[in-house]
């Protein structure tokens, strides 16, 4: 009887042409397109200089901030208040002064107080760009002051090479947020495709005929997950090959522990959206009840937000989220090319979570109205 029912599973995928569209077109929206939409790294941060010294000294270090690469100088200004009309009318996002004496203050050994003023409407830019500032004022400040423990301290602000990061030394944040796309990427497939599928049978009335059949509902369930399952593993395919065809990102030792780990999630997603398929009666119920669960889930994953860095309780919120320790074991596997053993907390989570919500499916099946 299984037969039949995969038989009749995958001719309607095949005959699905939106599917097979979706298959190709969604790994590329979201492996290819959205590292770049997402992107963490902060660039061409205008700054407006205030020179109040008029030194060599002080020029080099306009100079250095402008070499940098990540800034652009938006104009040399002669007081502060002026220079903070330019934050005000968004023409700069940071304001560096430069304060009388500054040159005479560094030929004592002194350090002289460079001030640093950010426009933090947008947090993250003038964070960043306060911070990229600093460590170039760090730099010039070991380079120029001939003191081993001046320079000391300025490549422990991070303007040297005392720093070592592992597993990403770059800090190229696509190294970290592909993982997690991938991981956005198939709950996105299987949970959608499950939902979509019994909600359309159920829209369309094929699915009264399942019904009136001696089929068990256990049986019907395994059915429909089957070719899903295959489908999130071809879609995990394609996330891994356009990852390291457009990123140059690979798994290295970690694809023994993705494959594992996405084939147990993919009974998760699928699982999820037979339930939410079981309560809805309408496409357009469904489509709410999914993206409503899909926007909470993603958002508590810590795939843009550290999980350590949420308030106690919703930390305590996400540890019902399977999406958290997908995201978690991806990276690891990815990064530092952990092993199954390695995310055995993982592994025991996830695989509660499809026991749970596959039977849940099961229970909450009805055969008649």
């Amino acid at each position: 009887m299984l037969k039949y029912l995969l038989e009749k599973e995958f001719k309607q995928i095949v005959r699905n042409t939106f599917l097979s569209k979706m298959m190709v077109i969604l790994p590329i929206m979201t492996i290819v397109v959205f590292p770049y939409v997402t992107s963490q790294e902060v660039t061409d941060v205008k700054v407006c200089i205030v020179d109040n010294d008029h030194s060599q000294a002080s020029q080099r270090l306009a100079q250095k901030v402008e070499a940098s690469g990540c800034f652009s100088v938006a104009g040399y200004e002669p007081t502060y208040g002026e220079a903070m009309k330019g934050i005000e009318e968004g023409s700069a996002d940071i304001v560096l002064e430069i304060p009388r004496g500054f040159a005479k203050s560094r030929g004592r050994g002194e350090e002289p107080q460079v001030t640093v003023a950010a426009n933090s409407v947008n947090g993250v830019r003038g964070g960043l760009g306060s911070q990229y500032l600093s460590a170039v004022i760090a730099a010039f400040a070991a380079e120029e002051g001939g003191s081993e423990a001046r320079a000391a301290q300025g490549m422990a602000a991070g303007a040297g090479p005392a720093t070592l990061y592992r597993y990403n030394p770059t800090l190229d944040y696509k190294v970290f947020m592909v993982p997690g796309l991938i991981a956005v990427l198939i709950t996105l497939l299987c949970c959608a495709l499950t939902a979509l599928n019994i909600v359309g049978e159920k829209e369309a009335g094929t699915i009264e005929q399942i019904n009136v059949t001696p089929v068990p509902k256990s049986l019907f369930i395994l059915a429909k997950l089957m070719p899903n399952w295959a489908i999130g593993m071809l879609s995990l395919s394609f996330g891994v090959a356009f990852a390291w065809a457009v990123h140059g990102i690979s798994p290295l030792q970690g694809l023994p522990s993705i494959v594992l780990f996405s084939a147990v999630y993919i009974l998760v997603a699928s699982a999820m959206g037979m339930v939410i398929s079981n309560y809805s009666d309408t496409m357009q119920q469904a489509m709410f009840l999914m993206f409503f669960f899909l926007i909470l889930m993603m958002l508590t994953c810590g795939l843009f937000t550290p999980i350590e860095s949420m308030p106690e309780w919703a930390q305590k919120i996400t540890t019902l989220n399977p999406m958290r320790y997908f995201t978690r074991a991806m990276r690891l596997a990815y990064l530092r090319g952990s092993s199954p053993a390695e995310l055995a907390r993982e592994l025991m989570w996830l695989g509660g979570f499809a026991v749970v919500l596959n039977a849940w499916a099961v229970a909450s099946y009805k055969k008649s109205n």
